[in-house]
């Protein structure tokens, strides 16, 4: 099975968390399952702008992102980030390759907005390409893909930031994944009690929005969840937790983290 696994900086800054992501996807391509792995890294960009004294300002969660940013982000992503987690994953004996969007024409981005508001260099995935990340996993190699992207039909050299959640649906529909995870600092989506809900359809998602059961950093969890599914609506899709030694393999089954399906009915079958 092609499982695409997505994580955030959370999960990559620390030693001890990374290691145990990269045991754990060691574990699943043991296996046997083709994994693909997508990452952000918020903090670590963050870290870099701060200390670079750039100017800081968020718009329903995201980056804005100037000019000067946008070279950041390229530095941090598509080095530090990806080029860390390469090595860590060499040092386990699984042959990874860092890459982003410019690398084979893997993705490229197209400008995003929100509620009217420019958000400068900070794009949605555009065109994709899946010919390098199958030569790459045809080849035993784990492709490490950052969520940077040179923009569609724009200037040569114009990278734009795409949001690492929102990006792996499409990259997921792109390279035909049979399960998108979305690992993740918490145990899933928890309800008013925080007792994990296993399973969630679009319909109850907004009601307990409304409700504010689900708020602050699970809404952009939710919404990208939710986004993926329409994108990919036979895919298994969860988001679940990034910690222990075999992670990726726990949330293919019942009982980890929280499922998301078409129909409220759905979830609680199983393929995996």
């Amino acid at each position: 099975m092609r499982i695409l696994v997505k994580v955030g900086g959370a999960q990559l800054e620390d030693a001890g968390a990374r290691e145990e992501l990269v045991r754990s996807i060691a574990a699943a391509r043991d296996a046997g399952h083709e994994i693909v792995l997508v990452h952000g890294g918020g903090n670590q960009i963050r870290t870099l702008v701060r200390r670079l004294g750039l100017p800081e300002t968020y718009h329903a969660g995201l980056r804005v992102t100037d000019a000067e940013t946008a070279e950041v982000v390229l530095m941090v992503l598509a080095g530090l980030v990806g080029k860390t987690l390469a090595a860590a994953f060499e040092r386990h004996g699984v042959r990874a390759v860092s890459l982003c969007g410019a690398d084979g024409s893997t993705f490229t981005s197209v400008p995003e907005h929100r509620d009217g508001v420019d958000l400068g260099f900070v794009g949605a995935v555009g065109t994709a390409d899946a010919r390098l990340v199958e030569t790459l996993l045809a080849q035993g190699y784990l492709p490490l893909i950052a969520t940077v992207a040179p923009r569609e039909h724009g200037p040569d050299g114009t990278f734009y930031n795409v949001n690492a959640d929102m990006a792996a649906g499409p990259l997921a529909r792109a390279l035909r994944a049979d399960a998108l995870l979305f690992l993740t600092d918490v145990p899933g989506v928890l309800d008013a009690e925080s007792r994990l809900i296993p399973g969630l359809a679009p319909e109850r998602c907004a009601e307990l929005a409304r409700s504010g059961v689900i708020r602050g950093g699970m809404i952009p969890k939710v919404e990208a969840a939710l986004a993926a599914l329409a994108g990919n609506p036979k895919a298994f899709l969860k988001i679940a937790p990034a910690s222990g030694a075999s992670a990726v393999l726990a949330a293919l089954s019942p009982g980890v983290g929280t499922r998301f399906c078409a129909m409220e009915e759905a979830w609680t079958s199983t393929s995996f």
